[in-house]
């Protein structure tokens, strides 16, 4: 055969996967691996040419597709490719293939490499982006490690200032990376933080967790609902998990050193949504309260983010059924200090008609930290508090 595919590279995932010849053409065949959850998306791996051909193309063909979190619409699913470590780029839209009993498979045709390429969901984002963030950023943000994953790995944060035991500055606490694939939050928040390390001095003070589920990040978990227990759902008092114990002191540690105004939760929605970037909001009749405040700056966020970005229905009320009862992120800090928090889910892929690239998603979060910039500087003429 005159190539092989396989999941050993960092955040590794596939399985059940076939290289075949079918004619002139090479297809890799892949599923996305669960990795012990109940809910797969995410995928990377890596395809090498063993041996010299004629071959200039290769067919790669995603299984089970209806088993995807969001698999519902194949053309709207744009992975991304490599060739022997360049620059990553986006895939066509996949064709869809039905099967003689209706299964559907996504079929990409890519051009055969010389050694290799590797191909992901999307862009991957991991410790090497984050330490590319410090350096450009030139000693603005400072990098420390709080604690360890469960299985031993450093849990990094990043912060513009430590702060000081009844500060009143302005202070935001951001996590992103709960679910280890979700990896456009990851760059949105690296497009936020450095938006705000041009803000310099006037800035608030920012603690932010950018890689919350490094195991899964390294392992290549998708990490939604994934055993023991959702990260994002591991906020009770006990924590459900040692990552959001040590995210719990650090929380309460930044809430004493600042004026607490907002939390944010980076995320990624279901594998095909493409409306656009979006929040989640209280339910106004559980936290009428909490549900205005809220409100008011995903209204903000929206009118910021534009036609460009954000989508139409952009403040929703989540509704969609759980596995876990107990707290996630937003509900913890909206409960525990009683300011709002929102959840920040952008697509993998597009939103609306804009194909979106490492600096889509960054302006993203440019565009993000102007606004909150704003409202915190009309804070002091009586604005948002």
């Amino acid at each position: 055969m005159e190539f092989s595919a396989d999941a050993n590279v960092l955040y590794g995932n596939a399985c059940d996967v076939e290289v075949t010849r079918v004619g002139k053409a090479t297809e890799v065949r892949f599923a996305a691996d669960p990795h012990g959850g109940p809910e797969c998306l995410w995928f990377c791996f890596r395809v090498r040419r063993l041996e010299a051909s004629s071959t200039n193309s290769v067919r790669l063909v995603l299984k089970h597709f209806g088993n995807l979190l969001g698999g519902s619409d194949l053309e709207k699913m744009r992975p991304v490719v490599r060739y022997d470590s360049g620059d990553w780029e986006r895939l066509d839209p996949g064709v869809r293939m039905e099967l003689p009993d209706g299964r559907v498979q996504g079929v990409w045709d890519v051009d055969a490499p010389e050694t290799f390429f590797d191909a992901a969901l999307c862009y991957p984002y991991g410790r090497a982006e984050v330490d590319r963030l410090v350096r450009d950023a030139a000693g603005y943000w400072r990098k420390d490690t709080i604690g360890v994953s469960q299985a031993g790995r450093p849990l990094v944060r990043l912060s513009n200032d430590p702060g000081a035991p009844g500060c009143a500055r302005a202070g935001l606490y951001l996590v992103a990376r709960q679910h280890s694939g979700e990896t456009p939050g990851s760059w949105v928040l690296d497009g936020f933080l450095r938006r705000m390390a041009e803000f310099g001095d006037e800035a608030p003070l920012i603690w932010a967790i950018p890689l919350s589920n490094i195991d899964g990040v390294e392992q290549g978990d998708y990490g939604k609902d994934n055993f023991p227990y959702d990260l994002n759902r591991a906020w009770s008092h006990p924590p459900m998990r040692h990552e959001t114990h040590v995210f719990g002191a650090d929380v309460r540690g930044w809430s004493n050193r600042c004026r607490p105004v907002l939390g944010i939760d980076f995320h990624a929605p279901g594998g095909c949504e493409s409306d656009g970037v979006y929040t989640h909001v209280p339910d106004p009749k559980a936290y009428p309260e909490m549900h205005t405040a809220v409100s008011e700056w995903a209204e903000a966020i929206k009118a910021d983010l534009t036609r460009l970005y954000a989508a139409e229905d952009f403040g929703r009320v989540a509704k969609y059924a759980s596995r876990w009862e107990t707290p996630s992120f937003t509900k913890f800090f909206c409960a525990t200090f009683e300011k709002p928090a929102l959840t920040l889910e952008t697509p993998y892929a597009t939103c609306g008609e804009t194909l979106m690239t490492c600096d889509s998603y960054r302006d993203v979060g440019a565009r993000l930290a102007e606004t909150i910039a704003g409202r915190l500087g009309a804070a002091d003429d009586g604005g948002v508090s």
